[in-house]
This record gives C-alpha cells, sequence and structure tokens, in this order.
C-alpha cells in the first residue's frame, strides 16, 4: 500500500492542531470577539493581566480568578464553598471553552464577581488567548 504524502500531512497537521489546542468553537469565539471588538488578534500577555489581576470593584471574596482558580491555570480550583474547579488551561483540560453557552455564562458570572461589570469582548479574547495557550 502506498501513502499518499497529502495524507501524511493532513494527519501531521491533525495532530499538530490537536496539540496546541486549536477547536472550531473556540477559534469561532475568539473570531466573534474579535469581531465584536474590532480587533485583528488578542494579546496573550493582556490576557495572563486580566487572570491575575487583584480587583476591588467586585465582590471582596473574589477580587481576582485566582481567588478560586489558583495562580497555576493547570491545576484545579475551588469554589468558595469547596466545590472543585476544573482546569482553565487547554492543556490539561482539552475540552475546556468548546460550549459558546457555557463560556458566555461563566464569563458573565465570574467577571461581574471579579471585576464588578462584564468583561469587554477585547478582555474575553485575551482571556481566551492565554488560556488556550497554557
Amino acid at each position: 500500500m502506498k501513502i499518499k504524502p497529502a495524507l501524511v500531512f493532513g494527519v501531521a497537521a491533525a495532530m499538530l492542531s490537536a496539540a496546541v489546542g486549536a477547536n472550531p468553537v473556540r477559534d469561532s469565539l475568539l473570531e466573534g470577539y474579535a469581531a465584536a471588538a474590532g480587533v485583528p488578534a488578542f494579546s496573550e500577555e493582556a490576557g495572563r493581566a486580566l487572570f491575575f489581576s487583584e480587583n476591588t470593584t467586585g465582590k471582596p471574596d473574589t477580587p481576582s480568578c485566582t481567588t478560586c482558580h489558583t495562580a497555576d491555570p493547570a491545576a484545579q480550583g475551588r469554589t468558595r464553598v469547596g466545590k472543585l474547579i476544573e482546569p482553565m488551561a487547554v492543556s490539561t483540560n482539552p475540552e475546556r471553552y468548546t460550549d459558546l453557552e457555557k463560556v458566555e455564562k461563566w464569563f458573565r458570572r465570574n467577571c461581574n464577581s471579579v471585576l464588578g461589570r462584564e468583561c469587554t469582548d477585547e478582555e474575553k479574547g485575551n482571556f481566551l488567548t492565554f488560556m488556550i495557550n497554557q
């Protein structure tokens, strides 16, 4: 049986794509946030800064994303009542950010809790870019 080079390339590309966390839903989310924010690309560094920022505008018991999610996006976190939260990093939780409704629900809830307001589309895109690369 002769193996076609295009097939080998296609399989290799698919494996590489899976390895770096590519996913059609996540790609679509990022494209939608970019269009809504009017930006051509997102900043991983800005996403990192948002994740680690300490805020006084949200609820006093959740001043940062790290309050519940820990300072390591690849680790499990805990809610204030002790319930486990699966890792935020795509490298350890490949199913993360693959359901639009869940992503929007948790952005709405957590941004209001930590920031005291909803996140902007640019903040969402930056945050996702950071987590996809973790």
